[in-house]
């Protein structure tokens, strides 16, 4: 009997042991948890945490505001383009220049012609506007544009095949100043035309419309070039 007891109170002397230990270990973690340098770790582990979230959601947004940024910059790019073409319709600052023939009689033996106004004059005029800045340029409603054609069609005046007898209203955006210059400079296209009795007006103005180019564009030889090759 002596020895079964004696392994009894070996083993109730491990437990005893084991007991203590793991209470010992117990206290230790907590009292390590407690302690303010493991406090301290918790918490910058924390924040780390939140920051990374806070920064995945940053580059989420700058993501975001890049492709709306190129969307954009497209989009104004392609209304440069429209506008450059002639075929929206703009407004802004200019002149309004009204051209009509002369009320003078020719006198015996003088050609009529001199007193009337024709495609000359009238190509003349819109140079001037456009070396002075005119940013869009109009004939009696129809916009000019790079295959824009005007021409003496008998009495009246070709523009972009639509025909139009005088008074003619042209209509340039850009600086009044600026392009009411370019006209009545001396010696200039203004001063000509006055010479020979034709009538002309120019009327600044803070808003000027001019319309859409209406035709239509054909191209049979020309063609895009391809990046990058021939």
């Amino acid at each position: 009997m002596l020895p079964i007891k004696q392994g009894q109170f070996a083993i109730a002397l491990v437990c005893v042991v084991l007991g203590i230990m793991l209470a010992v270990q117990f206290r230790t973690t907590q009292d390590i948890k407690s302690s303010i340098p493991y406090q301290r770790v918790e918490d910058l582990s924390q924040r780390l945490s939140q920051t990374e979230k806070e920064r995945d959601t940053l580059i989420k947004q700058v993501e975001e505001l890049k492709r709306a940024s190129g969307a954009e910059a497209a989009t104004k790019e392609f209304e440069l383009v429209k506008m450059g073409a002639g075929v929206v319709a703009v407004e802004g600052p200019g002149i309004i220049v009204t051209i009509d023939d002369s009320k003078r009689q020719s006198k015996p033996g003088e050609n009529p012609n001199l007193y009337l106004i024709h495609d000359d004059d009238i190509l003349k005029v819109i140079n001037e506007l456009w070396a002075a800045g005119g940013e869009a340029i109009s004939i009696n409603e129809q916009r000019l544009i790079a295959s824009s054609e005007i021409r003496c069609a008998g009495p009246t005046l070709s523009v972009n095949n639509s025909r139009y007898s005088p008074p003619y209203d042209i209509r340039a955006i850009g600086d009044p100043t600026t392009l009411e210059n370019a006209l009545k400079m001396r010696g200039g296209v203004i001063e000509t035309l006055q010479f020979w009795g034709i009538q002309v007006s120019i009327k600044r103005q803070d808003i000027v419309n001019v319309p859409a180019y209406k035709g239509a564009f054909r191209f049979e030889f020309a063609k895009p070039v391809k990046e990058g090759g021939r």
